[in-house]
């Protein structure tokens, strides 16, 4: 049985293809239209889905769409009532779009479906809708490797639910308990990288990598204003504090009251106090995972814990409930907002709707992660050749001791190779990657690769067999989402000047043997590589391990601020002309930018800053 998942009209489109309850493909629309965080109907992945599996979109059996619009519809009318009479400026200004199109989405979907298909609507195949936080608790469970585990998803919100506990069994997901709109974990976040200056939906990468620069001044005021914690990890929010219910803003001026400024100004500069902002609302929104974490051990007594929804990218709250929950081992969807509940929905509609055994948890469903496109070395030569690239090609047995040495020398790599990942994150098919041991190479990176701010940190890859002897973890993080500390005999001590330090100042600090990934309060956000699922980036590793006798490389995504990451060969070498970048690796094929034409340069073009 052949079912098409999708996501669509909020942020991060996406599809996914499920086969007998195997996810084939998957991929966001972004990739392919180049607008980070694409919502529009995902033409262009559904089409890719379609490719990978060689069938046409009749041949479905099932679409399943991953929320229901018009219970969604129904809180919005009722937020709007309960406020009134303020909103009706953002009322006016949604309901034009939701009379359109929202409310009549199982319309537009099919007629989408079937200009993309070129048939009648009468011959699509039959349209589902699953819930919203039902596609994410489904994306987290039925992939992870547990039989029986206990689901928490957090994000900002779906229809009602912002907060939601299930228990995943076999094939089964039985929902527990919800916390409502407008009292979300996920929108408290997003306030917070509102008014410090970033871009909501974005910018909250930003908020968690700022964080360890600053100080938790504002924990109490926070939680004597904004929010009643209680023991159990359950809150409300305060909402004379917040705008998003009724205005077109994350806070109000009672919120830049308590916190003595109106809201930074994007690009504006940073100070200890955003510093500190970002750190106190980390700490509280840890504090609040953690203890809904232990909560729901204890009235599900389950020993697993699967996680999704958009809080579940807080990698570093992530690694405290690994090592302080008590669980015996946590799952994360890799692709945990929006853009998974395409997989959800299809899988979802496998296993609960249809009744289906659950296919054995022994090996990975998500494929490592590894769901998009791979490019042939004829369609890759298509476009160097189009493009006048100079490239030699290479085959593995010698590229990649090449490569170690090109990396050990300072250099900075793209690295493009295989099967597109799924989710937010590179994992060494769409990267950018580095020697760990150079202490220039985070700041390299960021301003003149990246173009984005000094302070984000990187991430290790580091040998699946090797990541106890680099970091204090004992288990797989294939999917860069646990944050863990750095192990204390590669730290470096700092001079009582440096431990004076604050801010930004401690961003020049080498902390440990391998700087270029160890953040300024020595952890890193770990992505172990496993030969099974990405055998070729393993054994790049492994030649740089023998080069330089360090089994870690620095690896980034893809792309620069403002883009998404790259998806073709030339989205790559545009990237890469476009960049400070030394080297590009497209499959067995290695550009050097000192050989590229000088037309080539002038042909690339400026990146948006988001």
């Amino acid at each position: 049985m052949l079912i098409l998942g999708i996501s669509a009209y909020y942020h991060d489109s996406a599809a996914a293809l499920v086969a007998d309850g195997n996810i084939i493909a998957a991929a966001q629309e972004e990739r392919f239209s180049r607008k980070k965080h694409d919502a529009k109907f995902p033409s262009a992945a559904i089409t890719y889905c379609l490719k990978e599996a060689a069938i046409s979109l009749t041949d479905l059996n099932q679409i399943v769409f991953y929320d229901k619009p018009l219970v969604k519809f129904e809180r919005l009318l009722e937020t709007y009532l309960n406020y009134a009479p303020r909103g009706i400026y953002s009322f006016l200004k949604a309901m034009p779009v939701w009379l359109k199109e929202k409310l009549y989405l199982k319309t537009l979907l099919k007629k989408e479906l079937a200009k993309l298909a070129e048939c009648k609507v009468s011959e699509l195949p039959p349209l589902f809708f699953t819930e919203h936080h039902q596609s994410h608790a489904a994306s987290a469970f039925f992939p992870s490797p547990f039989d029986r585990a206990a689901v928490l998803c957090l994000d900002g919100v779906g229809e009602w639910a912002t907060t939601s506990v299930w228990l995943g069994d076999g094939n089964q997901l039985i929902p527990h308990w919800e916390i409502h709109f407008p009292h979300s974990l996920g929108l408290l976040y997003s306030a917070f990288t509102y008014y410090i200056g970033f871009k909501v939906n974005s910018g909250e990468y930003k908020l968690m990598g700022l964080a360890p620069y600053g100080e938790p001044k504002y924990v109490d005021q926070i939680l004597e204003h904004l929010i009643d914690l209680k023991e159990d990890g359950t809150f409300r929010l305060n909402m004379d504090y917040f705008n998003y219910t009724v205005g077109l803003t994350m806070t109000n001026h009672k919120f830049h009251e308590l916190f003595g400024k109106p809201p930074r100004q994007p690009e504006g500069k940073i100070t200890q106090r955003e510093m500190d902002l970002a750190r106190s609302i980390q700490h509280v929104v840890e504090e609040i995972v953690l203890r809904l974490a232990k909560t729901v051990r204890k009235e599900l007594s389950a020993d697993y814990l699967c996680l999704a929804g958009g809080v579940a990218l807080n990698c570093v709250a992530n690694g405290r409930v690994l090592r302080e929950s008590g669980f015996k081992d946590i799952w994360i969807q890799p692709a945990s907002g929006d853009a998974g509940g395409a997989v959800g929905a299809a899988l979802s509609l496998w296993y609960q709707y249809h009744e289906m055994e659950r296919i054995s948890t022994q090996k990975d469903p998500m494929g490592g992660g590894y769901l998009g496109p791979r490019f042939t070395d004829a369609e890759i030569l298509d476009y160097l050749h189009a493009s006048d690239a100079s490239y030699q090609r290479l085959d593995d047995d010698e590229l990649m001791p090449y490569l170690a040495e090109i990396l050990e020398q300072g250099n900075v790599v793209g690295w493009f190779s295989g099967r597109m990942e799924f989710g937010p994150r590179a994992l060494g098919s769409r990267s950018i990657i580095g020697d760990p041991r150079n202490p220039k190479m985070q700041s390299v990176m960021n301003l003149k690769i990246k173009y984005r701010e000094s302070f984000r940190p990187f991430a290790p890859s580091v040998l699946a067999e090797r990541v106890s002897d680099y970091f204090e973890l004992d288990r797989p993080s294939p999917y860069m989402l646990i944050v863990a500390p750095v192990k204390q005999e590669l730290c470096l001590s700092m001079t009582p000047e440096e431990q004076q330090r604050f801010g930004i100042n401690k961003l020049n600090v080498k902390r440990s043997h391998i700087p270029a990934i160890t953040h300024v309060d020595y952890s890193a956000r770990i992505q172990t590589v496993h030969q099974e699922t990405n055998p070729r980036y393993y054994n790049l590793i492994r030649h740089f391990e023998a080069k330089t006798g360090c089994a870690v490389l620095v690896n980034t995504s893809f792309n620069v601020r403002g883009e998404p990451i790259v998806c073709t060969p030339k989205d790559a070498y545009e990237c890469f002309m476009g960049t400070e970048m030394d080297y590009l690796v497209i499959e067995n094929f290695l550009l050097a930018k000192s050989a590229q034409p000088d037309s080539a340069t002038a042909q690339t073009r400026s990146f948006i800053l988001d």
